[in-house]
């Protein structure tokens, strides 16, 4: 999974089910190469139902395919405020985390390494899917999300996804680096996952720095 430099996401939409799921396919190919699915005991389940889930501590475990492997997981405990989602892997060892910015309503996020020294922060509509990690001084790009590839070769390759896929394109000069593909990856997820449901729907608001 980790070899790839852009990747097609989609999220399984299931009726009556209160567990996030999703695909994760090579951009360049559309090869399914891994799943993200949410692992939640029985009564965060049921208290979904009737409650916010952003509230609630979640796991989710990313999966590399053929043969369902553990690549990482990303989590977070209960929720007050701000949280704090740590990216674990496979044999439980930290890859880094995310803290959300205090008292945001667009809900942006900083990315740290395991020595908690900064890896990046995100930039431009994170919620309609058209943002960027970028460095801390934001002169570098590490990895941009959006709902098209860009360019003709791009244009061409969409068409072998659905229109519920978005894209995760890394920077080059990371497609040696596997742990921070890892975190770019965790971290798109985790948009959609977790950082969504703390912004309680707004997301079209522009990210600060």
């Amino acid at each position: 999974m980790l070899e790839c430099n852009t990747f097609a996401i989609t999220e399984h939409k299931k009726i009556l089910s209160s567990v996030q799921s999703y695909e994760i396919k090579n951009g360049e190919t559309g090869d399914l190469v891994g799943t993200a699915i949410e692992n939640l005991g029985g009564l965060t389940k049921v208290l979904r139902w009737v409650a916010s889930k952003q509230f609630f501590p979640t796991l989710v475990e990313v999966r590399e395919k053929p043969d369902d492997s553990l690549v990482f997981t990303l989590s977070r405990g209960w929720y007050l405020f701000r949280s704090r989602v740590e990216v674990r892997d496979a044999q439980g060892q930290l890859i880094g985390s995310f803290k959300s910015k205090f008292f945001t309503i667009s809900g942006g996020f900083h990315v740290y390494d395991k020595d908690e020294k900064y890896f990046a922060h995100v930039k431009g509509k994170m919620f309609g899917f058209k943002y960027k990690f970028l460095t801390e001084d934001g002169k570098v790009e590490l990895g941009e999300v959006s709902k098209k590839l860009g360019g003709l070769a791009g244009l061409a390759k969409e068409l072998f996804f659905s229109s519920d896929n978005y894209f995760l394109k890394v920077n080059p000069e990371l497609a040696e680096q596997p742990l921070a593909k890892m975190l770019l990856l965790a971290a798109t997820l985790a948009v959609d996952v977790i950082y969504k449901s703390e912004s309680r729907g707004v997301g079209s608001d522009l990210l600060g720095e």
